[in-house]
């Protein structure tokens, strides 16, 4: 696991985190994630620890590779981003079927996300969640 954080003094501050496949990638995914969290003040941790779980999870389900959690805010949002190395795009926009199975991940993002999109590339792909957040500790870092 590699962790590199932007420097504080930007108006954007940004956690990236290399996880290794594994079923343990969920679980520090959501520990880092919500250290990171709870340190910028974000009102809606909670929610973002749900959605990067999500991602994470469906990267070690759906692929057989290392996945990059990006995590980027800006003081009124949050992009939750999971790049992977498989190139199937999931249908971010389609609304589970009554006897179909799996998906729940997916309706999770859409509850809580204020948009849910893929971006493709070569190799493998991106899937980014954005919340609408308030970080107070963001406030703080910015000059006056």
């Amino acid at each position: 696991m590699t962790i590199t954080a932007s420097p504080s003094a930007s108006s954007t501050t940004r956690l990236v985190v290399a996880l290794p496949w594994g079923l343990r990638s969920p679980a520090v995914a959501r520990r880092v994630a919500a250290r990171w969290l709870e340190t910028a003040e974000c009102a809606r941790t909670a929610d973002a620890v749900l959605v990067v779980s999500e991602l994470v999870t469906n990267a070690v389900r759906h692929t057989r590779g290392p996945c990059l959690l990006t995590l980027t805010e800006d003081g009124e949002s949050l992009d939750i981003a999971v790049t992977d190395h498989s190139e199937e795009m999931p249908d971010v926009h389609r609304p589970l079927g009554g006897d179909q199975r799996g998906g729940f991940g997916l309706e999770i993002m859409r509850h809580l996300g204020d948009s849910v999109r893929v971006a493709p590339r070569l190799g493998g792909k991106t899937v980014h969640v954005a919340l609408r957040v308030h970080t107070p500790a963001h406030d703080r870092r910015r000059p006056p």
